[in-house]
């Protein structure tokens, strides 16, 4: 199976934003525009502390100078690997636009009240889901998973607003570098990196495709 990409898109260092957070912002837009399916989807990568690496998807909550920020169970898979080994990766795949943008970086906890006002913010279901299930657990049956959920159901039920489970939070990935990947003919496409530099500062950098 092969695609060729459009020969008339590209992304060159002139087209780049000073910065990384202002260049993702664009095309985040641009993915939200076209109407993509949860653009906000991405690809974490983490791996524990033998260096096993496991991948799933997760949804973009917030992003801003200081990295993006995703929510979970401490307790989960990803949870304990990151509580062991705080690097992980992250790809936003929009391929729709035959683009791609990868981050890696260190990962570390939000604030209790960031996590908090996110919290209230959702749906009172998926409040009631963060504490029915043990995520990343093994359970007997999808009985067992939807009696947790109707006792959380019963133990709330006068309770508003639902507080935060204290095994869940928030967890912000702190970039060292996020590529910017724009698809081009015959595979040479553009991929364009900020790294950080061992100043503080950012290095804008091309890749061989």
């Amino acid at each position: 199976m092969r695609n060729e990409y459009a020969p008339d898109l590209g992304l060159s260092e002139a087209d780049l934003a000073a910065d990384w957070h202002t260049q993702f912002g664009r095309w985040f837009a641009d993915a939200v525009a076209a109407g993509l399916p949860e653009p906000n989807a991405m690809v974490l990568a983490t791996a524990d502390a033998a260096g096993r690496p496991s991948g799933r998807t997760v949804l973009l909550k917030a992003y801003e100078p200081e990295g993006f920020v995703f929510f979970t169970n401490y307790g989960s898979r990803k949870g304990a690997e990151l509580a062991a080994n705080p690097y992980a990766s992250l790809v936003f795949p929009w391929f729709a636009m035959q683009r791609q943008v990868v981050v890696t970086g260190r990962v570390e906890r939000v604030g209790r009240a960031e996590t908090e006002a996110y919290f209230a913010s959702r749906p009172r279901g998926s409040q009631l889901g963060a504490w029915a299930s043990e995520q990343s657990r093994v359970v007997p049956d999808r009985a067992a998973l939807d009696d947790a959920y109707r006792a959380a159901a019963e133990r709330f039920a006068d309770v508003e607003p639902i507080p935060a489970p204290p095994h869940w939070g928030g967890l912000r990935v702190r970039p060292d570098s996020v590529e910017f990947w724009q698809g081009r003919a015959s595979r040479l496409h553009d991929r364009l990196r900020f790294r950080r530099a061992a100043s503080g500062g950012w290095t804008v950098e091309r890749l061989a495709p």
